[in-house]
């Protein structure tokens, strides 16, 4: 994967869900469970002040009324008859008949005394940790479960009771010398405590809907500069990733130029040493053995006017490789005339007659004459200098594909090294690979050495 699809993919999760809406779903969770524990703490605080708040003025008020009537605990395990009488008489008739449901008082050894439930009256019950708060000196209050069997009277009520524990004093000592349980009607409390905590919950949700509103816009800017400088990073990696993938073309392009040039600096070189083989370097060696011919006497009348016009030729033939490496008097020819040309300067130099048959050859570039008169005075030389025969042919044909140029002897044959060091068919298997032709040579003892050029139609145009 590179990294242009890398880049791509990221970017397709990332734009799924934004940096901003992100942060809005996780914030939200967070504020949300954060606001929930505080609203709970707070309405918790809220309740318990006003519930004690509530508590404690009842208590003192009825503990005004009550405490007088009550005294006689301080020396006595119970209370009178006109005690027990003047209580009832304020609890249902007096003004505390209107706010309190029922009434207890307590020994602090957890036996009822009095009770407006005169069932409940001398029972001992367990310590409860309203009775135990109360003898310890405080006032408690709660919205009671009412589950006890003490309070059987009040399950009864089907109302909101605040059940309240106070502890009653003697006035010159401040010993608690007893409590009273009361259950005050509290339908205006619990209405206004739900009132109080559906607008403690509007404070807090409104409060968490701000700060989470104000956090989003914050982190929504910040979200859309890092999206911008995002695609901004995006662009330019995916530009610096396609400035790699180009650089990396040229250099693989580079590479291959060097190659190549370095390979046809190569073809070249011996291009030049082929051509100075197969031209020049015939002709005066040629030249060298019609000089040793005469040096030992066994020349003939015109060998010295052969060797002055093959010395010519060499030296006219190494200008036309100075001047461009070419022919220039093949430029002129057809493709048959070529072959005549090679055959015929071969049969002067070397006194041979080859068997010559040449078709029409329709061969209109440079390179491809060139490359057929090379061939077959390469041929037809190694031929006569190497073989040892004694009838040479040459047939030169076209066909659909291409040009046919074959040279064929009767001589001993010869193998071909694998690492031939020699410039001729190396030199000529150069040129036809340059023309996108190809060589191919069939030889053994008997039946002498077959020598081909092919030469495909586009290597002639």
């Amino acid at each position: 994967m590179n990294l242009i699809t890398v880049t791509r993919h990221r970017k397709m999760l990332r734009d799924r869900l934004s940096l901003a809406w992100q942060f809005a779903i996780v914030g939200a969770l967070v504020l949300m469970l954060g606001m929930t524990l505080i609203g709970l703490w707070v309405t918790n605080r809220i309740e318990g002040a006003a519930v004690r708040n509530a508590a404690g003025a009842t208590a003192l008020y009825v503990d005004s009324i009550i405490a007088p009537l009550t005294q006689e605990l301080a020396s006595a395990t119970s209370l009178g008859d006109g005690a027990k009488r003047a209580l009832t008489e304020t609890l249902q008739q007096g003004v505390l008949s209107g706010r309190l449901y029922s009434f207890k008082i307590w020994r602090p050894d957890g036996t009822v005394i009095f009770s407006s439930e005169p069932s409940l009256v001398g029972k001992h019950f367990a310590m409860t940790d309203g009775l135990a708060t109360a003898l310890s000196g405080s006032i408690h209050a709660e919205f009671d479960e009412l589950k006890g069997e003490e309070n059987q009277l009040e399950q009864k009520s089907g109302e909101p009771l605040l059940e309240i524990y106070s502890p009653i004093r003697e006035p010159w000592s401040g010993d608690i010398i007893g409590v009273a349980e009361f259950y005050e009607l509290a339908s205006d409390l619990r209405t206004e405590l739900a009132v109080v905590r559906l607008q403690s919950w509007l404070v807090v949700g409104m409060v968490t809907a701000g700060m989470l509103a104000l956090l989003f816009i914050i982190v929504a800017r910040g979200s859309h500069l890092i999206e911008m400088q995002r695609r901004s990073l995006d662009a330019q990696v995916i530009e610096l990733s396609r400035m790699l993938d180009l650089n990396r073309a040229l250099r693989q392009r580079a590479d291959r130029a060097t190659q190549r040039t370095a390979t046809i600096n190569e073809r070249y070189l011996r291009r030049i040493a082929a051509e100075l083989h197969d031209g020049p370097a015939q002709l005066l060696g040629f030249a060298a053995l019609r000089l040793e011919a005469i040096g030992k006497g066994t020349a003939k009348g015109d060998d010295e006017s052969l060797v002055s016009n093959s010395i010519t030729e060499a030296i006219q033939e190494i200008r036309n490789i100075c001047r461009g490496l070419t022919l220039p008097e093949l430029e002129r020819l057809q493709g048959d005339d070529v072959v005549r040309r090679a055959i015929q300067a071969h049969e002067t130099h070397a006194r041979t007659k080859i068997d010559a048959d040449i078709g029409k050859l329709a061969i209109s570039t440079q390179a491809s004459k060139i490359c057929a008169y090379r061939f077959i005075q390469e041929a037809l030389s190694n031929a006569a200098r190497h073989a040892g025969a004694t009838q040479i042919s040459v047939l030169a044909r076209e066909d659909d594909d291409g040009i046919r140029i074959s040279v064929r002897d009767n001589g001993n044959g010869f193998v071909r090294m694998a690492e031939e060091r020699g410039l001729g068919l190396a030199g000529l298997e150069e040129r036809l690979a340059g023309l996108g032709g190809r060589l191919e040579i069939t030889s053994n003892a008997d039946h002498g050495t077959t020598v081909q050029m092919i030469l495909l139609r586009k290597g002639t145009e």
